[in-house]
């Protein structure tokens, strides 16, 4: 992830002598005695089984020290440029330290960042006291994980004057009296100022472990004693909540993922990259300000009873700076296996005079019932069993084709990603596995004969991974069906989870985990689906395709690579008929009104999306979200939901392949 949040991983043992003080007295954060005997530990265990065989070297302890960097000051806002040139002495060392458990330059680096976290602090506190002027014409830098260093104490104060500026002014746009805006701004950051003091030495380690193992893949991490057993938790209890994943970018808490079959997920009025500034109880109850909040402590907010009201303040994926929120009202619910269930619809459409009838199958997750299939249940609750129901149900009408609609599907189980292919397709091959030690498995779908041999499309986006790349890339290289859609999110990467205890059993501490990448799927053509994911035969517009997402846009994503070529049949032959059906789209889709609009308003997310400052000018920022206002509710009043138009256009584009099949 490129950024993270303002105050999380701050990671700070002060203590402020009172609410208002300006001294503070830090902690004496050290690594534990543990910690010294599981980093050796981890190094080894990375070293012999991890996929990509990383040497223990200089290059790597580069990155590792770039990356703590990175991870404790993204957006370079608390350190000066001499600090990172007095800590330059570490670059090529800390492999060396690693190897042997030596973590004090580690909390040496840390302790520096408590120091200048503390100088801000400070500032903040003190700039409050004094009002701002919102008549002047300058502009707060909002881009900023390529800024140089700061080279003075001014340097820094004047971006944090700014910063403090502009929070101020967003919060007078939202209505806010200034009286309140002081008040509001000093409760954030004394919120902050008690996150803080939470944090152990344990929280130091996990950054630090983590700064080193991502040196290696981005799925390759350490989980702390804490974080796992919080893990643990909330896999084996049944929490009520909204149904999305969060994270956390700068001081804010973001929409990662909407959980299919959750709350988010059914009422459609949350969606990825939405930012969570504020969090309400029941119809009535009081926003409470988030912007800065550790994100466990936004999560047990947002979790409550089932059937309860929470309250969300969000700003829209996509917004320029400083734009009007939004409260959206969600239910509590749990997500029930049966809500995460592929669903099944037909429609109708008119093309060329000819009438075309085409079933359309929701796959929100690859799941299954695993304690069914163990007790022998023949009918146990699956993917791939529910998927054909739904086809038996479909064709007893007659079909002209089917859609297959795995967008924001995630994955899931491996096992039915083959065993779904399986229905469309005879038997053969359907992905390749290369394990650390170079062996390549094959996994087969051996059930002979096809549940569904007609027309077929698959509808993919950049949500769309895992399980679902490998159901779409057999589909692809079958020749089984025509792709549509955006690129997919490329992860193509196998992990496996390794309790610590079991390598140092004479401790009765716990030691955490290490997950660990352990191999790599592979098309039955010999391509990998990680990094560049599937690529559609026929692509539709997307802002996922405007941003930083996917696994391509992770830092240290293991590439693309190649091996052999599995011996298989294709069903059909697409490669003369894709260029046909992209030139019908392309002549279509520009001539749509509702396409159109769908692509100004890409257009105008990505324009907000690169912005590198914001005005902190009153009457520029007020004209600013008069537009931004003026144009959400143009939208609003035109909007027609976009998933139907994108299932629509590849019933289209799927009725355009009958259409010259038949010529």
């Amino acid at each position: 992830m490129k950024y993270i949040r303002f105050y999380i991983l701050l990671l700070i043992s002060i203590r402020l002598l009172a609410s208002d003080s300006t001294k503070i007295e830090f902690g004496n954060l050290e690594p534990e005695p543990q910690h010294m005997k599981v980093a050796p530990l981890i190094v080894k265990y990375l070293a012999n089984f991890h996929y990509q065989k990383r040497a223990i070297d200089d290059s790597l302890s580069a990155e590792t020290f770039d990356r703590y960097i990175d991870k404790l000051d993204p957006i370079h806002v608390y350190f000066y440029e001499s600090d990172i040139e007095r800590l330059q002495k570490y670059r090529y060392r800390l492999d060396d330290y690693l190897v042997v458990g030596h973590l004090e330059p580690a909390y040496e680096i840390f302790h520096l960042y408590q120091q200048r976290m503390a100088e801000r602090l400070m500032y903040a506190f003190k700039r409050l006291e004094a009002p701002f002027d919102y008549t002047k014409d300058e502009y707060l830098e909002i881009d900023r994980d390529q800024a140089p260093w700061a080279n003075s104490e001014q340097e820094l104060d004047d971006f944090w004057r700014k910063r403090l500026k502009n929070e101020s002014l967003s919060l007078k746009l939202g209505g806010k009296e200034q009286d309140e805006i002081v008040k509001l701004l000093r409760k954030r950051y004394k919120r902050a100022k008690k996150n803080i003091e939470q944090f152990q030495s344990e929280d130091v380690f996990q950054i630090f472990m983590n700064s080193f193992s991502e040196s290696f893949d981005p799925h390759t991490s350490y989980f702390s004693p804490k974080n796992f057993d919080d893990f643990k938790i909330q896999m084996s209890q049944a929490y009520s909540g909204i149904g999305a994943r969060l994270t956390t970018e700068e001081d804010y808490t973001v929409v990662k993922e909407i959980i299919a079959g959750g709350p988010a997920a059914k009422s459609d009025v949350l969606h990825e990259d939405d930012k969570i500034i504020g969090v309400g109880q029941n119809k009535q109850g009081e926003i409470e300000d988030v912007v800065g909040w550790r994100i466990d402590d936004v999560v047990q907010l947002i979790r409550g009873e089932k059937e309860t009201i929470v309250r969300l303040q969000i700003l829209k994926a996509g917004s320029i700076p400083g734009a009007p929120s939004d409260t959206i009202s969600l239910m509590r619910d749990k997500v029930k296996l049966e809500d995460r269930s592929a669903t099944g619809r037909v429609i109708k459409i008119s093309l060329e005079d000819r009438d075309f009838h085409f079933g359309v199958i929701d796959i929100p997750s690859f799941y299954s019932d695993f304690d069914g299939k163990n007790a022998g249940e023949k009918d146990f609750k699956s993917t791939t069993h529910d998927v054909n129901k739904i086809l038996r149900k479909l064709q007893a009408d007659t079909l002209d084709g089917v859609i297959i609609d795995l967008r924001r599907n995630g994955g899931g189980f491996l096992n039915e990603a083959i065993s779904l292919t399986g229905l469309f397709i005879d038997e053969g091959p359907v992905v390749q596995v290369r394990s650390t030690t170079g062996r390549v498995s094959i996994e087969w779908d051996d059930e002979p004969g096809q549940a569904y041999s007609g027309p077929l499309a698959v509808l993919v986006d950049r949500i769309s991974a895992s399980a679902s790349e490998i159901f779409a890339a057999a589909i692809q290289d079958y020749g089984r069906g025509i792709i549509i859609g955006s690129q997919t999110f490329g992860k193509g990467t196998v992990q496996n989870a390794v309790g610590l205890n079991r390598f140092l059993r004479n401790t009765d501490k716990k030691l955490g985990q290490i997950k660990i990448t352990i191999a790599k799927f592979y098309r039955i053509d010999g391509g990998s689906t990680q990094h560049v994911g599937v690529i559609p035969d026929i692509s539709f517009p997307s802002r996922f395709e405007l941003m930083d997402f996917g696994e391509s846009a992770q830092k240290n994503a293991l590439l693309w690579d190649q091996i052999e070529s599995l011996n298989y049949s294709q069903n059909n032959d697409l490669t003369t008929v894709i260029p046909k059906l992209t030139t019908r789209t392309i002549l279509r889709v520009s001539e749509d009104p509702q396409f159109v609009e769908l692509t100004q308003s890409l257009e105008e997310f990505d324009r907000n999306r690169n912005r590198k400052q914001i005005s902190l000018n009153m009457e520029i920022r007020e004209k600013e979200r008069e537009e931004a206002e003026k144009k959400k509710k143009e939208r609003k009043e035109k909007e027609e939901d976009d998933e139907d138009l994108l299932i629509t256009e590849s019933a289209r584009i799927l009725s355009d392949y009958i259409l010259i099949s038949d010529q």
